[in-house]
């Protein structure tokens, strides 16, 4: 029986998304992160040594990461399904999107994230000028042209193809929606990018998703 070690708040939920879309029958243990710091619970080191959500057993297996963890799934139960033919022009755009999700488009996120809470939280009287200082000149001269660009590139690309791999719907548009679902969180994703928007309102509505919703429960995006 397939885990998933499911932290609230997390990319784990993409997880849940696809097991439902590959009809894949599995338990859910569930973490709560701390209501301070945020972080995932302690418990989860015992799983994995990073301590980190996703992580799913299988059959004597422990697995990590959200891209590893969704390919691993989609070629042990897909048969096929959510993932392009192998040597074709769409399996590369599949493997690309499959990277590019953690590797590129979500460490600006992150930064904003980081660089909001340093401007915004608490801080010693006399530190704090200096923090958000340093914090709204890194956010203005670096990460959010970085965001604009990512999300400029995306829209860009949508208007190829209805899907991130091609026409059909593939664990890529999974793997793709946390980044999104960030960037309309916090990353300033909004109406003036209409195939985004699409993209994201597609998606949600899909049965598959809302039923993970229900199994994962509670899924707002850290802002």
């Amino acid at each position: 029986m397939i885990i998933v070690h499911h932290l609230n708040n997390s990319r784990s939920q993409r997880v849940l998304w696809l097991l439902e879309e590959l009809g894949l029958e599995y338990d859910v243990k569930r973490y709560e992160r701390d209501p301070k710091t945020m972080l995932a619970p302690p418990a989860l080191r015992e799983v994995h040594p990073l301590g980190k959500s996703p992580v799913i057993t299988d059959d004597g297996l422990t697995l990590a990461e959200s891209g590893a963890i969704i390919e691993y799934l989609v070629e042990r139960y897909g048969e096929g399904r959510l993932s392009p033919a192998a040597g074709t022009p769409e399996r590369l755009r599949y493997t690309y999107w499959m990277h590019y999700a953690e590797g590129s488009a979500m460490p600006p996120l992150l930064l904003k994230l980081v660089f909001d809470r340093i401007e915004h939280g608490p801080l010693p009287f006399l530190v704090k000028p200096v923090a958000k200082a340093i914090a709204q000149r890194a956010k203005k001269s670096f990460v959010l042209p970085q965001i604009e660009r990512h999300l400029d590139y995306l829209e860009s690309e949508l208007g190829k193809q209805k899907w991130f791999a091609g026409r059909a719907f593939s664990a890529a548009d999974i793997q793709m929606s946390f980044p999104l679902e960030a960037a309309a969180a916090r990353g300033g994703l909004d109406a003036k990018r209409p195939r985004l928007m699409d993209f994201l309102e597609r998606i949600h509505k899909r049965p598959a998703y809302k039923r993970a919703l229900e199994r994962g429960g509670t899924y707002e995006l850290l802002g």
